[in-house]
């Protein structure tokens, strides 16, 4: 697939001046904004605008040049991208050596925004929902669609993962550097390496946090999100059950899965709309992959065992009061923000709904913490209303240094099979946090091992010789019986 490179068509736009000021908000923060086009194809056409951040380096003696960094998503943190280099200079010593910069990609923050109708949900929010209302749930994700078709215009099939990448590569050129060094954290990953394809001359140094796989379409990368729930579950599971004495939920993996299991039933019995067991499923996945709260679900799965069969509906309602909820209500015509839907439909998606029913129905019985039953549904892209303006890109690494990639093996949000994929992909070395449900951790995680072989690579371009584990948030310090005979629930 041909990458456009600066020309003379973008001339104006290469030229453009950057006008600093400082933040209202945040001292030694400099923000500016530049132009691109909206289509990189028709760079004549219509016009947008990327807010960007600075931070300049602190050592001008020892600047190496600029990093960018792109946070997760796709849609980040409504303009979380500009306080990136806030975020580096608090919990890291890159801005010591490097100009931070910080942008908000198309279509978020304080860009040029994409818009999408709120189109509030007719179903009934369930982790496990019947098939019964497998249907209203498609024509959700159908208005869904076409609500972001309404607002998006024709901004929308131009909010992709290589756009993003041509922006970096013009504020790149707009800031008169010859190369680039990258930290990328989740979406990021995918920016980041898809940006080296492209642009393979103009990236120095590269690291990858909580990476997507490179080579699975958005469908899969759903999907392996419960997976990875279910992952940590089991794990959760077969350190409870080596400590029965104290929880009373069984004596190994399996019994304590029962016991989670007549939990939920329990739960679901007492209400009508099944909402007990939805917001005890989604508390399983919150709390399952955060290795130093095992204690507290194993305690809270017993709580809630004898609050449900005791008939103790308002009890129960306590122990998971305080837990987020599912698509909050909004009235018809309100707009959001919609770049994960616009991002998502790079990858096609099956036509056939009887595929994702399958996969529901399957998901429903081994996979229903964390919402994972969600992962599988339909999606906006199953009843995508535009043709994207080309295909995604298949990521490689011709032309520009090894970097590393650091992953979680429990992360629940980008499974670790990924990361594997990505780091053998593009030739990286592979930093593993292990026995660790960790998500975006360089910098972030307070992890001091990950963060010592980050920075000695991106500040002395030393990057470890093969791949590096390092342990994450340790267990609970909770003994494991002497033997496995005490009462199960």
């Amino acid at each position: 697939m041909p990458t456009p490179q600066p020309t003379e068509e973008l001339g104006a736009f290469l030229s453009q001046p950057l006008r600093w000021s400082p933040s209202d908000t945040e001292e030694g923060l400099e923000l500016a904004s530049v132009e691109v086009p909206l289509d990189y194809a028709d760079p004549g056409g219509r016009r947008i605008s990327i807010a960007v951040s600075r931070r300049p380096a602190a050592d001008p003696a020892r600047r190496r040049g600029v990093l960018l960094s792109v946070h997760g998503g796709p849609g980040g943190d409504n303009g979380h991208g500009r306080m990136m280099p806030v975020e580096l200079h608090r919990t890291t010593p890159l801005n010591e050596v490097y100009d931070l910069i910080g942008f908000d990609p198309r279509g978020t923050g304080a860009s040029t925004r994409l818009d999408g109708e709120d189109t509030p949900a007719r179903a009934v929010f369930d982790s496990r929902p019947p098939d019964s209302a497998f249907a209203l749930l498609t024509e959700d994700m159908r208005a869904r669609e076409e609500g972001c078709r309404r607002a998006g215009g024709e901004l929308r099939r131009h909010v992709s993962t290589r756009n993003t990448a041509r922006d970096m590569d013009l504020l790149r050129a707009v800031l008169g550097e010859e190369r680039i060094s990258f930290v990328g954290y989740a979406y990021g990953t995918l920016v980041g390496a898809v940006y080296g394809t492209m642009f393979p001359a103009r990236l120095d140094r590269s690291v990858l946090d909580s990476s997507v796989h490179p080579g699975w379409d958005w469908r899969r990368q759903f999907m392996a999100q419960a997976l990875a729930v279910r992952e940590n579950v089991d794990a959760w599971a077969a350190w409870a059950g080596e400590r029965n004495s104290r929880y009373g939920l069984g004596t190994d993996a399996a019994q304590v899965l029962a016991s989670v299991e007549e939990t939920a039933s329990l739960l679901a019995a007492r209400t009508p709309d099944a909402s007990l067991r939805t917001s005890f499923d989604g508390i399983m996945g919150t709390l399952a992959p955060l290795r130093p709260r095992w204690d507290v679900l194993a305690l809270l799965v017993g709580d809630l065992h004898k609050a449900a069969a005791s008939g103790s509906t308002e009890q129960a309602r306590e122990l998971l009061a305080g837990q987020s909820a599912w698509r909050p209500g909004s009235a018809a015509g309100q707009v959001r923000e919609a770049v994960l839907e616009a991002v998502t439909c790079e990858t096609d998606w099956p036509a056939d709904l009887e595929v994702y029913y399958r996969d529901m129905r399957r998901f429903r019985e081994e996979c229903p913490y964390g919402y994972g039953v969600l992962r599988a549904q339909p999606w906006v892209g199953t009843f995508r209303s535009f043709t994207p303006a080309e295909e995604a890109t298949r990521v490689r690494r011709e032309g520009y240094p090894a970097g590393l990639v650091v992953q979680a093996d429990g992360d629940p949000l980008d499974h670790h099979e990924g990361a594997t994929a990505m780091a053998e992909r593009l030739g990286h070395r592979l930093v593993l946090v292990t026995d660790s449900g960790a998500h975006e951790i360089y910098g972030f995680g307070g992890n001091a091992l990950v963060d010592e072989h980050v920075n000695r690579y991106l500040l002395e371009g030393v990057l470890p010789g093969g791949t590096v584990r390092c342990p994450g948030e340790p267990r609970p310090d909770v003994p494991a019986d002497a033997d496995a005979d005490a009462d199960t629930v």
